[in-house]
């Protein structure tokens, strides 16, 4: 899809190896198997554009942003042949990950409101701005990977990270950004350019602050 082959992202993270990444593997029937793959979320970004009928940049502007009190400096810039034709009008495809120079790019304090409204159950302040029940299907693992739900790491038996609460919702991608929601102690962390190694030194620190 726009160039780039599903095959790019088979194999990729599967049960922790990423060697067998970019080799083939037969197909399997859908929620069977599990890989993250973002070509796949790019064919998921196409889906939600047939059904929204607009570009998604908009839909996240107009239903979640704008609410929340989000700047207009954040972009989610699409591949330059990612267009389709929609009621006969040109509208560009986001892609869903940040590999070959797509993907949201967003400041860290808006990257923080959007953690809180998840970590406030889909309301802002007096207002819901995701459906009810969303954040516990979010939250929910992956028939194929107890470490995934709705696009979101979780962290049961503390195997992602061991220093933050279970119940913890973790958020990365391109160039190690973190995204941690913590509702045990009502937090919200972003983190930038942090090598992923380190990420448990810094939960850590932050843990001890909330204990003093």
């Amino acid at each position: 899809m726009w160039g780039k082959a599903d095959l790019l992202d088979r194999n990729r993270a599967v049960s922790g190896d990423d060697s067998r990444r970019g080799t083939l593997r037969e197909l399997n029937s859908s929620g069977s198997y599990w890989e993250y793959n973002d070509v796949r979320v790019n064919r998921l970004s196409l889906s939600l554009l047939q059904l929204f009928r607009k570009p998604l940049e908009k839909v996240l502007k107009e239903q979640v942003m704008d609410p929340i009190g989000a700047s207009d400096q954040w972009e989610w810039p699409a591949y330059f042949n990612a267009t389709v034709d929609i009621d006969g009008e040109s509208m560009s495809s986001i892609p869903g990950g940040g590999h070959w120079g797509g993907g949201l790019w967003i400041s860290s304090r808006d990257h923080a409101r959007f953690g809180h409204l998840i970590l406030n159950q889909g309301w802002w302040n007096d207002r819901e701005i995701l459906p009810s029940g969303w954040i516990e299907h979010l939250s929910t693992p992956a028939t194929g990977n107890p470490h995934y739900g709705y696009l979101w790491w979780l962290n049961p038996g503390h195997e992602l990270l061991s220093v933050v609460p279970e119940n913890c919702l973790l958020g990365n991608g391109g160039g190690t950004n973190l995204l941690l929601v913590d509702p045990e102690h009502d937090l919200v962390l972003v983190s930038r350019w942090v090598d992923s190694e380190h990420w448990s030194t810094l939960c850590g620190y932050v843990m001890d602050s909330c204990r003093t």
